[in-house]
Parts: structure tokens; sequence; C-alpha cells
């Protein structure tokens, strides 16, 4: 089971929000968020901020209603309720990141493709990744946020047991057993659209099979905090 006490979770919370600015995941939206493991129904995330703002007195603590529990006065983001309902529904998630990112939303629209994993990197990938469409739960003309706990339900049911959702026409939401892996996955599967469309557009490619995919995942989850070390680095040095 992962150590959310070591290290510091909401250190961890503004060093991913800089990271996935710096490598274009999030950019003036988008959040990522942590279950407290002090209190683990309750969640930890940012107030109403562009994420590359993001520092460590700005985190929230929210249960699973969305309730700001601490009642501190600050705003928190409208759609804290993807969090909220994700984590009321998945137990082994103690991370989510959502994001907009330009290179997986065309896998959110298109009828003739699917994302799936092509490449090592992002075995995560299940093959057939779901996707949320707001319109096949009634919410037609909506403005395709997650207003509520009724529509955080919606989208964590459709997630499922997967690591990544897509949103027709709005993002995905990605979640792991801790904040450095979401950090991960979430990098991977945007490197992992850029590739799967490179391919595409040179016709025929061949994507990881269920067995290489799980053994893929398995072998970088246990790896991928060297890449966050670089990343660390990389968002210390930036002016």
């Amino acid at each position: 089971m992962t150590d959310l006490s070591a290290p510091d979770v909401r250190d961890d919370l503004v060093t991913a929000s800089h990271i996935l600015v710096q490598k274009n995941i999030l950019d003036g939206f988008g959040h990522v968020s942590a279950r407290d493991p002090d209190n683990p129904d309750t969640f930890l995330l940012s107030r109403n901020l562009a994420p590359g703002l993001v520092q460590r007195e700005d985190i929230m603590r929210l249960d699973f209603d969305g309730n700001d529990v601490e009642d501190s006065g600050r705003r928190s983001f409208l759609e804290r309720f993807i969090h909220a309902s994700i984590y009321r529904h998945r137990p082994d998630v103690n991370a989510v990141v959502h994001s907009h990112t330009a290179s997986v939303l065309p896998f959110s629209i298109t009828k003739a493709a699917t994302l799936e994993p092509v490449m090592h990197m992002s075995g995560f990938l299940g093959p057939e990744i779901p996707v949320y469409e707001v319109r096949d739960h009634g919410h037609e003309g909506c403005d395709m946020l997650i207003r509520n706990s009724t529509m955080g339900d919606e989208l964590a049911r459709s997630l499922g047991q997967e690591a990544v959702v897509l949103m027709r026409g709005h993002g995905m939401t990605v979640v792991a057993a801790d904040v450095r892996l979401a950090v991960f996955r979430a990098i991977y599967t945007e490197v992992n659209a850029r590739v799967q469309a490179a391919a595409s557009s040179m016709g025929a490619y061949v994507a990881l099979t269920p067995e290489e995919a799980r053994a893929a995942d398995e072998t970088n989850s246990g790896q991928n905090r060297r890449a966050w070390a670089l990343w660390e680095k990389e968002v210390a040095r930036a002016p």
C-alpha cells in the first residue's frame, strides 16, 4: 500500500502542478489532487488558481461532497466534483489529474479511432479507454463541466477500474495510487496520444497487447520516481 505520509503530499501537489504546466498538460486551467493521508475521507486540492501559481498555502481540504471542511472562505474549483466522486468510488485511488490536453482531446471526439496503448511507457492505458459523454446522461446543452456530485458520479462510473477516462470535447482525467504516479500517467497519456496520432497518419500501426501493457505498467510504475526527480529539478530551475 502506498505510504502517503512520505513525502509530504501538499508539497508534492505544488510540484505536480508546476511539472504539469511545464509539460503542457495543464495551462491556466486543470488541477491535481490527493487523498488526504490523515483524513482519507477527504482530499487536498488547490483553491481556484492557475496551477502554475499554486503554493503550499493554497491547498484546501474538501470532503466527498465538495465542501471545504476547514471553512477557509477560499473559493474552490467548480469541477472539484471530479475528484470527490472518484475518491468516493475508488478507494484504491489516492491522486487525480484533470486536464484539457490538446493532444488527447481529438480522441475524445473522433468516431474513427480510440486511444489505446501504443508504447511501453503507457502500459497503464487499457485496450479501450472509456469516454464520458454528457449527452448520454441527459445533460443536453450543458457547458460540459462536472458541476455537481451527480455528474461526478457519472464520470467515476465511466472511469470504472481504468487509469484514464476521456471526456468528450472536454479533456481527460487520470488516476493513480499517488501523486507522482498520477503525474507520470498524465504526461505519458499525452505522449501516447501524439505517438498514436503520428502512427495513424502513416497508416496501420501495432498497439500493445493487454499482456504487454500489464507487464510494461508493472515495470514502469516502479521506475516513475526517476522521472519525477528530473521533472522536479527542471521546475526548480525554471525562472
